[in-house]
C-alpha cells in the first residue's frame, strides 16, 4: 500500500464534544480532518518528548556533569 494514501479513521464523540470540535475547526478556518490529525500527531509527538525528557533527566542525574560551550569547542577544536 502506498504511505500517500489517504485513509479514513472513525470516532464516536457525544452532540456537544461534535458541536465543540466544529466551532474550534470553523473558528481556525480549518478542517475538523486537519483539526484532529495535527492535535493527535502534535499529542504523540509531546508525549514522545515528554518520554525523552524523562529517560534524560534520570541519566543526567547518575552522571550530573554538564559542559560549557567552551568545553564543547576546545573538544572539536573550534
Amino acid at each position: 500500500m502506498n504511505s500517500n494514501h489517504t485513509l479514513t479513521i472513525q470516532a464516536r464523540v457525544k452532540l456537544d464534544e461534535k458541536k465543540v470540535i466544529d466551532n474550534y475547526a470553523k473558528m481556525n478556518n480549518i478542517s475538523i480532518s486537519d483539526l484532529i490529525r495535527n492535535t493527535l500527531l502534535e499529542k504523540i509527538e509531546d508525549e514522545i518528548d515528554l518520554d525523552i525528557y524523562k529517560k534524560e533527566m534520570a541519566r543526567y542525574k547518575k552522571n550530573p556533569k554538564t559542559y560549557s560551550q567552551t568545553d564543547i569547542e576546545k573538544e572539536l577544536d573550534l
